[in-house]
């Protein structure tokens, strides 16, 4: 296959075999394409950036926030397995997200340092789960992932045992050191990026102007590691109330043909679409 081009839509085929052990669930499956782009971003840093769309053709604000994802722009609901949350999960990576898990809580209980209100954790079981699923049916059209607002970034480390080409965006400093630290636990390489994880103009996109993900005075994250949102095959995030439309929408204006986004909604709540091919 071309490396330089996306190609055919992947199959629906798992990537274990059938003779593999059951518990070998996690070994990282041989991407059917490195990359829906020509080069990472490690490669393209500091130099061969591609030129940004202009602003005047972004869409006007929503003036609703109750719309559907199939209404905030050419995103396809994917069907998610209603036994998802049974896959089974090997002892070494819930050791790793319990420890994850008791250093978050370490970090919010601490009285010597300002608490960062925007910063709450998912379901990382049920994530991980989701993007194992994702992951062995072969859905994604490369093998980049990014984690918006990574914060400790378990979810970014979860994707990279997968296999994935994890990076994660962080506007919190403090985060980011957390960060750091649960990847060298989890022993898996993560770009991590501090900066802004919405793509520069994204801000019109929502419709109201005091969504916790506006008004970060951050550099852009995109700019810093020289791609763009739609240089990703895969985007997890975890929107506040009210923001999922937004986060939609963002997804849908900014991200490549047939590129995925998995956002947690809440308590049991994981899902997934893509973005059309055409439009």
């Amino acid at each position: 296959m071309n490396p330089d081009s996306v190609g055919p839509q992947p199959t629906a085929s798992t990537c274990p075999s059938a003779d593999q052990p059951p518990d070998i669930r996690y070994t990282p499956c041989e991407p059917n394409n490195l990359s829906h782009k020509r080069f990472s971003h490690r490669q393209i840093a500091g130099g061969n950036k591609r030129s940004r769309r202009p602003e005047a053709d972004l869409p006007a604000p929503l003036g609703r926030s109750d719309r559907s994802a199939a209404d905030a722009g050419g995103l396809q609901p994917i069907a998610l397995p209603r036994t998802i949350d049974e896959t089974p999960i090997i002892p070494e990576i819930r050791q790793q997200i319990e420890r994850a898990r008791d250093r978050i809580q370490t970090f919010q209980d601490r009285w010597d340092q300002p608490q960062i209100e925007q910063f709450v954790a998912s379901d990382f079981e049920l994530v991980f789960q989701t993007l194992t699923w994702i992951v062995e049916q072969r859905l994604p059209i490369g093998n980049r992932m990014l984690e918006w607002g990574c914060g400790f970034a378990v979810v970014a480390a979860l994707a990279a045992r997968l296999g994935l080409d994890a990076t994660g965006i962080e506007a919190e400093q403090r985060l980011l050191k957390e960060a750091e630290q649960t990847c060298q636990d989890f022993d898996v390489p993560v770009d991590l990026v501090w900066g802004n994880f919405l793509p520069p103009g994204a801000e019109r996109l929502s419709h109201n102007p005091d969504f916790p993900s506006l008004g970060h005075a951050v550099p852009c994250g995109y700019e810093t590691i020289g791609a763009d949102l739609d240089d990703f095959a895969l985007v997890f995030g975890y929107p506040w109330p009210g923001e999922w439309v937004f986060h939609e929408r963002v997804f849908a204006r900014y991200a490549a043909p047939g590129a995925l986004l998995v956002l947690f909604y809440g308590p049991n709540d994981v899902r997934a679409f893509r973005k059309s091919l055409v439009r």
